[in-house]
């Protein structure tokens, strides 16, 4: 099983950045791959940025260029730097994991309980 804390999130002036972070325990080093998500009031919740074990990134196309993932080597922690924030990344933003299913097929995964991120003047 696996827990994960998300902290770092704020209100924040448009331009401004931020750095989310999610505390991972439990037993971590079944961790394939974690991502960020988000989700905004009346949307659905979406992927914003997603790491492998191998360090392969992927972004949402709205965030490329502004938000970075990273990880810890041993998956304790996995932030997500987000600068030039806008308005619209105002949002809920959840930390997931996926994990290793050792040959016994698809795993449900374990999401963070989220943290608030304001963009506003």
């Amino acid at each position: 099983q696996v827990q994960l804390v998300e902290s770092g999130g704020g209100l924040v002036q448009p331009g401004g950045s931020l750095r989310l972070s999610c505390a991972a325990s439990g037993t971590i080093f079944s961790i394939n791959a974690m991502g960020w998500y988000r989700q905004a009031p009346g949307k659905e919740r979406e992927l914003v940025a997603r790491i492998t074990s191998g360090d392969t990134t992927n972004y949402a196309d709205s965030v490329k260029g502004r938000f970075t993932i990273s990880r810890d080597n041993a998956w304790n922690r996995v932030y997500l730097q987000m600068n030039s924030l806008k308005p619209e990344d105002t949002a809920v933003y959840y930390c997931k994991a996926d994990l290793l299913d050792y040959g016994l097929g698809p795993r449900a995964p374990f999401w963070g309980q989220g943290t608030q991120v304001t963009v506003s003047s």
